[in-house]
């Protein structure tokens, strides 16, 4: 008769479950010039040079992740992204630089305990950490996702990413309510936080790559939740519900997508923000450039 092994948690820390990889989150934006000051030349991210570089959309790489901007009526993500960057004082020079051209707009930004808080032209919150071991290997990147939802639902969106999407997620508390916490990949994760104040979802969306294609879809279908049926590798999801009840919990659009997908993984170009893109005086005028 075998015997039951009792496993170290640090063991079990080292399990992938089905979300291999969060690639990008999905916001829309009215002006392409402000995302461009703000992005680029503020957070210091980089433009894809490959795809999108028109004037209807614009893909902004972040390590090997992405925001995706497209034009149209501004949508703001409830709760917000993290962020891991070389240096927290390279960005606050550069924010402060961007800082008179983005006045009139939601943009702001403050220093905090180990991060820096940024809120984007509209609306959109981030907080910005420097590497380090709760990052994983991360010297640029997003290594999580943060939704505000409501009191009582952190429970079941952790059964719903354990049972329905394969995802290892629990919950876990802390002074401001209980979260749920989802394992991504090899260092991100989704956190639903528990919160007094939600506010209406937009269509905002992020896009996630799962090993197991089918059965997460088979269960959604049932359930009646799929909302873009399978076709280019990918499907789409909306509400997140309590298993067992089938109860509605919290909304996020979810892009779906198999490794098939051809865009998994595809090599991302990253300027290299601490070389090129740190602010200094010339003539009594703070720019960006080259510190050579």
């Amino acid at each position: 008769m075998a015997t039951q092994t009792k496993i170290d948690p640090a063991v079990v820390a080292e399990d992938v479950g089905n979300i291999a990889m969060l690639e990008h989150v999905n916001v829309q934006i009215d002006d392409q010039g402000i995302a461009t000051l703000f992005y680029l030349v503020g957070m210091g991210f980089t433009r894809d040079p490959h795809m999108m570089v028109g004037l209807e959309n614009m893909w902004i790489n972040v390590g090997e992740q992405q925001f995706h901007l497209p034009t149209d009526t501004p949508q703001v993500l409830r709760g917000h992204v993290g962020i891991v960057t070389p240096s927290l004082d390279a960005l606050a020079s550069r924010l402060e630089t961007v800082a008179p051209r983005l006045s009139g707009t939601k943009f702001a930004w403050s220093r905090e305990d180990g991060c820096i808080a940024v809120t984007s032209p509209w609306g959109n919150r981030f907080r910005v950490y420097e590497p380090g071991p709760d990052f994983g290997p991360l010297r640029i990147g997003m290594p999580y996702v943060h939704f505000d939802v409501p009191r009582g639902a952190a429970e079941g969106i952790a059964g719903f990413y354990n049972e329905v999407i394969g995802a290892p997620a629990n919950v876990k508390g802390n002074k401001t309510g209980d979260a749920a916490e989802v394992s991504v990949g090899q260092y991100q994760r989704l956190i639903f936080q528990e919160t007094d104040e939600v506010a209406d979802y937009d269509g905002h969306h992020i896009a996630v790559y799962v090993a197991n294609f089918s059965e997460p879809y088979a269960d959604l279908s049932e359930r009646g939740l799929v909302t873009e049926e399978p076709r280019n590798h990918q499907y789409r999801f909306v509400d997140i519900v309590e298993p067992g009840s089938n109860k509605q919990l919290f909304s996020i659009e979810h892009e779906v997508r198999s490794l098939k997908h051809p865009l998994y993984r595809r090599p991302l170009v990253n300027r290299s923000i601490g070389e090129f893109l740190e602010p200094r005086r010339v003539g009594g005028q703070t720019i960006l450039g080259s510190v050579g």
